[in-house]
């Protein structure tokens, strides 16, 4: 399995292309991908206002001796937005930031403490538009299972593995709806017996899934 998602980045994001993109090319670029086709797939829904927000997440693949895993962190129950949520290592672009690559590896040490040089990048996805107005990039990479995590208390409650095999398992994508706002939007959700991901991160997870497997 390792060496197919190798070899499908190295076709797929040759030369790194997407995952060196910089946040001022991405804030006027309307992706083809986000929740409004998701969350309200037959309404003529988009949009945020550009320009749109840049950030980059990581999506880390743990070459693990029994099997591969993803690394996904819990958001702090005292944050603002998102607390509690099932999440990548990620965040907003900063201003020395080269381009998404590095946010994400950035935000990746600062939040779960990993060091780069456990780190190999694949290659970026496709960018990730979603309703509060941010343009992310997903940067796909694998991690030797060396690294020790150092968790920030201050963002992250708690940093869990998944096993890559379920989230291949497209059997676990689930699209689930609710009424907000009078609007009746859906969402998709991997349900497992500790952790609920839903949102954008199911939805990046769902691609991710459908690349590997050959369904994109």
């Amino acid at each position: 399995m390792k060496q197919h998602i190798i070899d499908i980045f190295k076709a797929y994001d040759p030369d790194l292309f997407r995952a060196r993109q910089t946040a001022e090319s991405r804030q006027m670029k309307r992706p083809n991908d986000g929740d409004f086709n998701v969350y309200r797939p037959n309404e003529d829904y988009h949009k945020s206002d550009l320009p749109l927000k840049p950030a980059a997440v990581l999506i880390p693949l743990i070459d693990r001796v029994d099997g591969m895993t993803v690394l996904l962190t819990k958001r702090a129950q005292h944050l603002k937005t998102h607390s509690g949520q099932v999440c990548f290592p990620g965040g907003r672009c900063d201003p020395e930031d080269a381009d998404a690559m590095a946010t994400a590896l950035r935000e990746t040490e600062e939040e779960v403490g990993i060091d780069q040089s456990h780190i190999k990048v694949l290659g970026g996805m496709e960018d990730y538009e979603t309703v509060t107005g941010y343009v992310i990039t997903p940067v796909v990479a694998i991690l030797q299972p060396e690294f020790k995590l150092k968790v920030d208390a201050g963002e992250v409650d708690e940093a869990f593995e998944l096993p890559l095999d379920y989230i291949l398992d497209e059997s676990n994508h689930i699209l689930e709806s609710r009424v907000w706002n009078e609007h009746k939007r859906y969402y998709y959700v991997l349900k497992n017996e500790k952790h609920n991901v839903w949102g954008a991160t199911a939805a990046m997870l769902v691609r991710f899934a459908k690349l590997i497997n050959g369904n994109l």
